[in-house]
């Protein structure tokens, strides 16, 4: 389960303060559980951990088990933002980072971005395996993944034929519309449901996530599991309740002392797609009308080597919230060496984790004194059950968080201002109009 330790902010904060703020924070609790807060059409992610069938797992290890008979190698998920954040999350924090099991579907990801190397490359890697590609886009039409599906089904049927290609593609999209439904309900594609009542960044546990990871190999019982045992330990209106404390701590620091941005530190760089998919759960979420806290976040003790000076020296402006993996599941141990040029026999017998344990302690302390307040969020290992459990610890600190700070956390109106300009400049049907006005400011 997700613990929370406070202690790094003590000396920045007043108790006073502190317990002003966790009221706040009680309060947003009973906004968010009873489901009268503003975007409360989106609350479905609250009660999947519980709800989810079994028959969906069952459909997804079918989709896995009929393409490994066909001795299908790769799969190229394709989405962007929380249509793929989530499972890119679990999947490397759980993968061997450097040795892909025999006879295990290889899981990669397009759609994510319009750069015309990382597509060409990403084909290059198709052409060489047997490959199949999972779509998911509520719409079918958000350009990214639009763009990479185009590209990867037509390579598809052509190398194996319409028909064949069609149990290669899997899409998981809207139920009822959208051009990819269409397109889904003509071509006979395998399809899963996005359900109305979860936004994208919420996803992780539908099967936006839940398909990629099982492709993958992995165990989504055991993820439901954690987030269904964590949904239990948060649902008491406390003040132990640690994503009450959370959501009061960082509400305090924001909005008492100013700390206007959140690093995300992890000690272990199988959670560097966590930050990445935690940065959209809050930047999406809480920035909005000019208000929210900037969420950032670096891998340790590798950033400390980039970022640390700024962290330590720079302009006061952050804090930072440490997720803390307190077992390693493996064991390395230093060995000693006889010239010890290298001045590290002191180390000798000693496990590489100790060192990195030790790292975070000092780095702790340093910070604090260099006036960076920090809290710890802790999880007793990297597994699906723990993977599970912080998914649905951070989904559910957000929500509370946001109606403390008066947000809106399931809407999302800022992102479309770019895509008009992109479109204008494009020249899509409908927006030419907009061309050349946007051609005089550039």
């Amino acid at each position: 389960m997700v613990k929370v330790n406070l202690g790094g902010c003590s000396s920045f904060v007043k108790e006073s303060d502190y317990k002003l703020y966790l009221g706040k924070a009680l309060d947003a609790f009973d906004v968010l559980e009873s489901e009268t807060g503003a975007g409360n059409d989106f609350l479905g992610w609250k009660t999947l951990p519980i709800d989810t069938p079994e028959s969906l797992i069952a459909e997804c290890e079918a989709v896995r088990d009929d393409w490994k008979s066909q001795g299908i190698d790769l799969a190229v998920v394709i989405g962007i933002g929380g249509s793929y954040l989530g499972a890119r999350c679990a999947i490397e924090a759980l993968s061997h980072q450097f040795i892909s099991p025999e006879g295990a579907i290889k899981v990669v990801f397009a759609g994510n971005n319009l750069s015309e190397e990382y597509l060409a490359e990403l084909m290059d890697l198709v052409k060489q395996r047997n490959a199949a590609c999972v779509v998911i886009s509520k719409s079918g039409t958000t350009t990214e993944p639009a763009v990479a599906f185009r590209i990867v089904k037509e390579y598809l049927e052509k190398k194996y034929g319409k028909e064949a290609a069609a149990n290669r593609i899997v899409a998981i999209t809207d139920a009822h519309k959208g051009a990819l439904k269409t397109l889904a309900t003509q071509e006979g594609y395998r399809s899963f449901v996005v359900p109305d009542n979860v936004g994208g960044r919420f996803s992780v546990l539908t099967p936006v996530g839940l398909l990629p990871i099982v492709l993958a190999g992995f165990d989504v019982r055991t993820m439901l599991k954690g987030a269904a045992d964590e949904r239990e330990a948060l649902l008491s209106k406390t003040e132990e309740n640690p994503a009450v404390q959370y959501a009061a701590m960082r509400n305090l620091l924001y909005s008492v002392l100013g700390k206007k941005v959140e690093v995300l530190v992890s000690y272990n760089p199988k959670f560097q797609y966590l930050g990445e998919w935690w940065k959209q759960l809050y930047g999406e979420s809480e920035g909005k009308e000019g208000k929210g806290i900037f969420p950032a976040s670096v891998n340790f003790t590798t950033d400390l080597h980039s970022m640390g000076q700024f962290i330590q020296d720079g302009d006061r402006v952050m804090f930072e919230t440490v997720v803390n993996v307190e077992k390693s599941r493996r064991e390395v141990v230093i060995g000693s060496d006889p010239q010890n040029l290298d001045q590290l026999n002191y180390l000798a017998g000693k496990r590489v984790e100790h060192c990195n344990a030790m790292a975070q302690l000092g780095t702790k302390l340093a910070h604090i004194d260099g006036g960076v307040p920090q809290l710890e969020v802790s999880v007793s290992q990297i597994d699906e059950y723990n993977l599970g459990a912080i998914f649905y610890f951070f989904e559910f600190a957000c929500g509370i968080s946001a109606y403390v700070l008066g947000i809106n956390p399931f809407n999302q109106p800022g992102v479309e201002a770019y895509k008009k300009n992109m479109f204008a400049l494009l020249r899509k049907p409908g927006y030419e109009a907009q061309t050349e006005e946007i051609l005089k400011r550039i």
